[in-house]
């Protein structure tokens, strides 16, 4: 249904305005000038010649010449007489010359210390090894440094034999780096699925060039693993799919009780998993997860205090953290499953 005012446009479409206005008058062309100045001037869809009236009553004096523009500007600015100061400039300088103040120099003067006739003559007769053995008991060690005092140019005063420097520093111990971990990673791998009943434990820490898929086949030799008690592999570059694929692992093993993942980049996401595969373990009694690259965050150690409170059965659980309420309630949750074993410990010496 078409409305009545589009009815009335229809004869409007097939309008020829080049026609019409060359039909229009001087006068009506004027007038229609005047219509047009209500227009936008920033409108930039108009053309330029209609977003503002013509204002220019001069005839055209040719084409665009930049040169004789600025040298028109020029001649305008210079015959422009400046505005008059309200106060003439003469030059004269008023006030008074700034002469910053000189600091005064801190002198010092050094106490004269008087000491009795005898120590002063007691002193003056003293031999170079009496002086070093004195600066020794008074503590004086800088003389170690004294170039003058070196064992190896120092002589008495006669000249004759080497005088001993008793003032001794202290040697610097030195401090040697950690052996490389001696574990065969390939040669540990097969024992465990093997189920080597002498292997027990586990110790690939500070490996760092073991593969993500070697470590995932840790986790996987593991779940029929019935012999390794403890399992660590900590500064690893282990990640979230190693912490998940180990996670996997506690849901199905019963023979784990300690398991160290601590100094990795494993986020909260691989955390929280193997904290929830705590729920279906009944043998881990101690499990280590601190110094990761990257902090867990307050939304993780809230879950983690969760389900610890759930699990009786974690008596060490190795993490550091960050706020107070949640390191309250693991501490109390740890606290209570070790007196849980106390008490069966007591009850069974009972019996």
């Amino acid at each position: 249904m078409s409305l009545p005012f589009r009815k009335e446009l229809e004869k409007y479409k097939n309008i020829n305005e080049d026609e019409i206005l060359s039909k229009l008058s001087e006068d009506e062309l004027k007038q229609l000038e005047h219509v047009l100045d209500d227009l936008d001037p920033e409108n930039a869809l108009l053309p330029a010649g209609f977003r503002q009236k013509d204002q220019t009553t001069k005839a055209a004096t040719g084409p665009f010449d930049r040169e004789r523009l600025l040298s028109y500007l020029e001649k305008q600015a210079l015959e422009h007489k400046d505005r008059e100061d309200f106060v003439p400039f003469t030059g004269e300088k008023k006030g008074k010359i700034f002469i910053p103040k000189e600091k005064p120099v801190e002198t010092r003067t050094e106490e004269k210390v008087t000491l009795d006739p005898e120590l002063e003559e007691a002193l003056a007769s003293a031999s170079d090894t009496e002086l070093y053995d004195l600066a020794a008991v008074l503590g004086v060690h800088n003389m170690v440094n004294n170039p003058k005092f070196d064992e190896a140019g120092a002589r008495g005063k006669d000249g004759k034999g080497i005088v001993r420097n008793v003032v001794k520093g202290e040697k610097v111990k030195p401090i040697f780096e950690e052996p490389p971990n001696p574990t065969n990673v390939e040669a540990s791998l097969q024992r465990i699925k093997a189920n080597d009943s002498s292997l027990t434990e586990v110790n690939l820490n500070n490996i760092k060039n073991i593969p993500i898929p070697t470590l995932k086949e840790f986790a996987k030799a593991l779940e029929t693993n019935t012999h390794v008690k403890t399992f660590s592999l900590a500064a690893t570059r282990s990640n979230d799919p190693v912490a998940i694929a180990f996670a996997d692992m506690l849901k199905v093993n019963k023979t784990l009780k300690s398991l160290n993942v601590e100094s990795n980049f494993i986020t909260g996401t691989g955390i929280l998993a193997l904290i929830d595969a705590l729920k279906k373990n009944e043998s881990l009694t101690e499990i280590k997860i601190d110094n990761q690259r990257q902090q867990l965050g307050t939304a993780v150690e809230m879950e983690i205090a969760k389900m610890l409170e759930e699990n009786s059965r974690i008596l060490k659980f190795g993490y550091q953290f960050t706020k107070q309420g949640p390191r309250t309630r693991v501490a109390a949750a740890i606290t209570k499953n070790n007196d849980l074993v106390r008490k069966k410990r007591v009850e069974g010496e009972r019996q």
